[in-house]
């Protein structure tokens, strides 16, 4: 039986303001690489495409400013951050140590009702056919499985702190995935930790986040 190619779940809480849906628009542009690395932006062609309003647009720029996605000079304009493979080592570090206790928390504290998500996304991911998706079908995917973990932690600084640097990694794996192979093993390893976490496995769901972010550091290497 063909598998079939299911949106990815929103575990998150939607925007609420202009100002946090003009965020999570212009951010998704910018890590999904709509919004090219280092083009101008224009806050009133953003602002007319997402049919929100200058002042919430701009709100958002300098939010995305902080996260490090964008970058305004006097007198020169906002344009998006470049995209510079020395930072790779940089994040690396910071999520390696991160990303294995947002998974032994969420494992040892998500609620019974987080578990289910968990378990249920799980199932969903396993159930696509992984080939026939386009590049940002995988993205959203490998986005929504992190900030899913991130989440079920129960620690919102930790979870801001983690997105963050998802985010910037995300760009970079998005600058390299047409080059990198075997990205269904990198699917089995979302499987394996979604599943660790929902049955409460602790260590297992750190070794596995652990392992992940070293694989990734690693799969990009190899291809630099």
């Amino acid at each position: 039986m063909m598998a079939v190619i299911t949106a990815p779940q929103e575990l998150e809480p939607a925007p609420t303001s202009l100002a946090e849906r003009a965020y999570a628009a212009i951010q998704d542009q910018l890590i999904m690489l709509d919004i090219p690395p280092m083009a101008p932006i224009d806050d009133l062609a953003l602002s007319e495409a997402l049919g929100i309003g200058r002042t919430p647009v701009r709100e958002a720029l300098k939010r995305l400013e902080v996260d490090r996605l964008v970058v305004s000079y006097p007198r020169r304009g906002t344009f998006a951050t470049g995209v510079d493979i020395t930072d790779l080592a940089y994040i690396s570090e910071i999520r390696v140590q991160l990303e294995p206790l947002a998974a032994r928390r969420a494992a040892e504290n998500a609620a019974k009702a987080m578990r289910t998500k968990l378990a249920e996304l799980a199932d969903t991911i396993q159930n696509n056919d992984v080939m026939a998706m386009s590049r940002h079908e995988l993205m959203r995917w490998d986005l929504r499985v992190h900030r899913s973990v991130y989440r079920a932690a129960g620690n919102p600084h930790l979870e801001d702190t983690l997105v963050r640097y998802n985010n910037l990694a995300t760009r970079i794996f998005c600058v390299f995935l047409d080059r990198v192979t075997h990205f269904d093993r990198h699917i089995e390893e979302h499987v394996g930790l979604l599943r660790a976490v929902a049955d409460g496995e602790s260590r297992k769901a750190e070794k596995i986040a652990r392992d992940h972010v070293t694989g990734f550091e690693k799969a990009i290497r190899a291809i630099i």
